[in-house]
């Protein structure tokens, strides 16, 4: 396998990063160009994707706004989608298909508009678990570090167990604190590493039974029987989903 800058392993794979991004959020309109620091939060997440080195940089926007926002950055690609699309996976997926319809890039990272704070060794690492051939995603888990968290229905909880290892099988996902019992909770970071195929298959499903009840797309791919990997990552970066959050972030740059 071969290293990449940042850390994590990317062997024989050919990663592109792409960011879905729309401004019509519920819980924080026009969330993208929130300014943080005086520069929008989109370009911050474009940042950190760059910085991580292991692949092309696209913006999957549903609006003009976000695109003028990102345009002229070294490395960066824009490519307006379709505003009625139904979620982030089915976004990446239309940008993949611009920009890439010879099939290149056999992985896309898929990394949230909303976490301007992500690691790029984060983004290295979320490629870790699909060193696995019979892994289809690789996403992130955080240790969850107090009873606030745990008991946040917006912090998605995976029951997994690293058993000392930095990657494992995720067995599901949920807003309730999972599992029961004595031991560690583990903090759900919202970054996927899919395989081309495995996007593909997905975003052509419905949405399921399990989805639909705990609001959690993840949950469609492991109904239809596909496999999710987790890379453990230390911290779970700060999202921006609500004003508060917003000026939690502000602060900590």
């Amino acid at each position: 396998m071969t290293p990449v800058p940042g850390g994590g392993i990317r062997g024989a794979m050919h990663p592109i990063i792409v960011i879905p991004s729309r401004l019509a959020s519920t819980r924080l309109p026009r969330k993208p160009l929130a300014d943080i620091g005086g520069v929008p939060m989109i370009v911050r997440v474009v940042r950190q994707a760059l910085a991580a080195q292991i692949g092309p940089v696209v913006v999957a926007a549903a609006d003009d706004e976000i695109l003028e926002a990102v345009k002229g950055i070294p490395g960066v690609r824009g490519v307006l989608t379709d505003s009625e699309l139904a979620s982030g996976s089915d976004r990446v997926h239309a940008a993949l298909t611009d920009v890439d319809p010879g099939g290149a890039h056999d992985v896309v990272i898929n990394l949230q508009g909303d976490l301007p704070l992500i690691a790029p060794s984060s983004l290295t690492a979320v490629l870790k678990p699909l060193v696995d051939p019979a892994v289809d995603i690789g996403t992130l888990a955080a240790p969850v570090t107090s009873d606030a968290e745990r008991d946040a229905s917006q912090v998605v909880k995976i029951a997994c167990d690293f058993e000392g290892s930095d990657v494992t099988r995720a067995l599901y996902f949920s807003r309730q604190p999972i599992p029961w019992g004595a031991g560690p909770y583990w903090h759900h970071v919202g970054v996927y590493a899919w395989r081309r195929t495995a996007l593909e298959h997905f975003v052509a499903l419905a949405p399921s039974v399990l989805e639909r009840r705990e609001s959690l797309e993840q949950l469609r791919a492991l109904e239809a029987g596909m496999t999710i990997g987790c890379a453990r990552i230390d911290h779970a970066p700060q999202g921006v989903d609500t004003p508060a959050d917003l000026e939690h972030v502000r602060g900590l740059v």
